[in-house]
């Protein structure tokens, strides 16, 4: 009788990472799948986003090119998926925090996979123990600065607004928002820089780094990019930006800043072609790369 190595093949986690770089207590970074989207009012199943992620990034070359280096080694653990709680966002937001104080006591990089954007505020909440300076970076189509909406404070268009109530928050790519949300962002400190023509300015780097405190944590909604490239999403919005621009900008944050962890949210995969999922995979995979990286050096 062979092994069962022999006979089956292992748990799927994120990327083709084979032991010792999968176990738990060695690596750097676990991976935090989150399949849940209860709020979402129009094109659900961004439920279903982790593990679609996490399917395409068996395909992902694990030597980056750009990098020189294979980013894995570094360890990656991917937990299973986190069961949602059916008696609302509120509460799923708490056990996102709950898993997440864990694994930030433990040192580690969590990455979480969503999921609608809500979760981002159980992340945040547990990396804002730790880092009392902390400041978000969000990457989105919309402002989500709702106060409430549909009946709750703990929609996903309301997601900014409480992460506000604890630190402070910049946004890019931003493209739509409501006029009471307008109001808003007009009277508080929030760091707004729009997506105009389907594009960031060019010198906004400096300003944007400059905005962020030394702590950042990073939220990606997947509709920041524009639809043609990324139609896989709840909310697509026209006019988003482009993948070198994105991960230009990522770059010119990890070089400046001390990213602590990020998450990559709304994939809706039934809504688009599988090269959606590999987008998010590689993106996720860069993202992990650059920073570390820059904590070695």
């Amino acid at each position: 009788m062979k092994n069962e190595e022999e006979l089956f093949f292992p748990p799927r986690g994120f990327g083709s990472i084979l032991p010792p770089y999968t176990d738990r207590q060695q690596a750097r970074v676990v991976i935090l799948p989150v399949p849940y989207d209860s709020t979402t009012e129009w094109r659900s199943g961004s439920r279903d986003g982790p593990k679609a992620i996490i399917d395409a990034s068996q395909y992902l070359e694990l030597y980056d090119l750009e990098l020189g280096l294979e980013t894995y080694k570094v360890g990656i653990h991917t937990l299973p998926e986190v069961q949602p709680l059916m008696s609302g966002p509120e509460a799923m937001v708490h056990r996102v925090y709950e898993i997440a104080t864990g694994l930030i006591k433990e040192g580690k990089l969590v990455v979480m996979l969503g999921g609608e954007h809500t979760l981002t505020l159980g992340m945040v909440k547990a990396y804002k123990e730790k880092f009392s300076d902390l400041s978000v970076l969000q990457l989105d189509a919309h402002a989500d600065f709702r106060d409430e909406y549909m009946g709750t404070k703990y929609n996903h268009a309301c997601v900014m607004h409480r992460l506000f109530e604890l630190c402070s928050i910049v946004q890019v790519g931003i493209r739509s928002l409501s006029w009471e949300e307008q109001q808003f962002l007009n009277q508080d400190r929030v760091y707004l820089f729009f997506a105009s023509g389907g594009a960031i300015p060019p010198d906004s780097l400096a300003e944007i780094v400059s905005s962020l405190s030394e702590n950042v944590y990073i939220t990606i909604d997947l509709d920041v990019f524009d639809p043609a490239v990324m139609p896989a999403v709840s909310n697509p919005e026209p006019g988003g930006l482009h993948w070198a621009e994105v991960i230009n900008l990522l770059k010119g944050i990890v070089r400046e800043r001390n990213v602590v962890g990020f998450d990559l949210m709304e994939l809706c995969p039934r809504e688009g072609p599988l090269s959606c999922a590999f987008l998010a995979a590689k993106l996720a995979y860069k993202l992990i790369g650059y920073t570390t990286l820059r904590e070695k050096r």
